[in-house]
């Protein structure tokens, strides 16, 4: 199987496990763009998104550095009113970005299916 089919195969996987899935993408950290994506909702613009996320673990990043911690970036979790937004490092260069319904899921579900269905790709 290709890289890319693995990624599809990876979002489409964590879709089907989670209630309230809004939408996913797999976002290469330096130019910001998406590997692979799919969204519930046609107006939640994940190609925005990722480029932003992109950003912001990229700031993340530097304040590690900043701070001397000889340690590594696993991920960041963004709680919203009504969504919870994951963002996991697949490794160095790229990330998975994963946004659910609070209300439909919880941050348990959310972290396991994204950790379980890295690893079935890795």
């Amino acid at each position: 199987m290709s890289r890319q089919e693995d990624l599809n195969n990876l979002i489409a996987n964590i879709s089907s496990d989670l209630d309230g899935f809004i939408g996913a993408s797999v976002v290469d950290l330096d130019t910001g763009m998406s590997l692979a994506s799919a969204s519930k909702m046609s107006n939640f613009d994940l190609d925005v998104a990722s480029a932003y996320n992109s950003e912001m673990v990229k700031a993340k990043y530097k304040t590690i550095k900043a701070l001397g911690l000889e340690t590594g970036l696993e991920d960041m979790l963004l709680t919203l009113d009504d969504q919870l937004h994951l963002i996991r490092m697949l490794d160095d260069q790229s990330f998975i970005y994963v946004a659910v319904d609070r209300h439909s899921s919880n941050l348990a579900l959310l972290r396991t299916s994204v950790k379980r269905r890295i690893a079935e790709i890795a």
